[in-house]
């Protein structure tokens, strides 16, 4: 019975002593090989650098020619600015949100950009479904919301944040372990694992609909094959429009829990 299930899938799979790179898509169709003999300049770290340029040539260019009548670029990049000022950092931070604005709009464009690389043909790659970069931007903010604490309550901060009120102080020797771990510890990592998380499925299951597809256009005297490897490569576009949409949502919420974090730190009662 076995043998029976394993029989149609003989044209979907390698052969003895053949080898096809892109099957089965997984952890290793995300590994570039490093540039120049090092392993660390690889296409992720090209991205992010490009991403970062571009950003700054952007914003610059923005920011030159500014009329109070705005044209259809100057209104584009306004709804930018003015969404995460007004939908983000004026909504979370109240008075505070100005100092904190350009950190906050900085996140959110280039998380975006990184996010929508995986749907760019020359790049086909999301910087962020690699877990080291992901990590390194939720350190940053780790950095700045911590940072931000220590500036506004001094050594203070920490009671704040370890020691809820009302708590009595018997209590305490089983909430500061727990407070410390929710707060200093827990944030960043899950920060990274859900950007990470969503990006390298997101860009895997794509993977998968069009390696899938390629494989069974490739087989040979099965229509039906052939059919459905057509059916899977359409798909294979509607989810990357789709995963353009999770690659905005994914920058929306990385900022905003940034924030939710910023003002929990600068806030005179945990």
């Amino acid at each position: 019975m076995q043998l029976s299930m394993l029989v149609p899938l003989q044209g979907l799979l390698p052969l003895e002593g053949e080898s096809h790179d892109a099957w089965p898509p997984g952890p290793h169709s995300f590994e570039y090989p490093g540039l120049f003999g090092t392993t660390w300049i690889n296409k992720p770290l090209l991205q992010a650098v490009i991403a970062a340029l571009l950003l700054i040539v952007f914003w610059l260019a923005a920011s030159r020619k500014v009329n109070i009548l705005p044209s259809k670029g100057q209104f584009a990049v306004e709804y930018i600015y003015d969404f995460v000022r007004n939908g983000i950092a004026r909504d979370l931070l109240g008075r505070d949100y100005k100092k904190f604005l350009p950190f906050l709009l900085m996140i959110f464009t280039w998380t975006l950009v990184n996010n929508w690389f995986g749907e760019l043909f020359v790049f086909m790659l999301p910087t962020f479904s690699k877990i080291g970069y992901a990590y390194a931007l939720a350190v940053l903010a780790w950095v700045v919301y911590v940072g931000a604490g220590f500036q506004r309550h001094g050594l203070h901060y920490l009671k704040l944040q370890l020691i809820p009120e009302g708590v009595p102080w018997y209590l305490y020797p089983m909430i500061i372990p727990l407070e410390f771990l929710s707060n200093f510890i827990v944030r960043p990592i899950t920060l990274a694992l859900r950007l990470f998380a969503n990006m390298f499925a997101g860009h895997l299951v794509v993977m998968v609909f069009v390696v899938g597809g390629e494989i069974l256009l490739r087989t040979q005297g099965n229509l039906l094959y052939n059919i459905s490897g057509v059916v899977s490569i359409v798909f294979s576009f509607a989810v990357l429009f789709l995963e353009l949409f999770i690659g905005a949502l994914q920058a929306y919420i990385f900022t905003v829990l940034s924030a939710q974090y910023i003002s929990s730190s600068i806030a005179d009662a945990h």
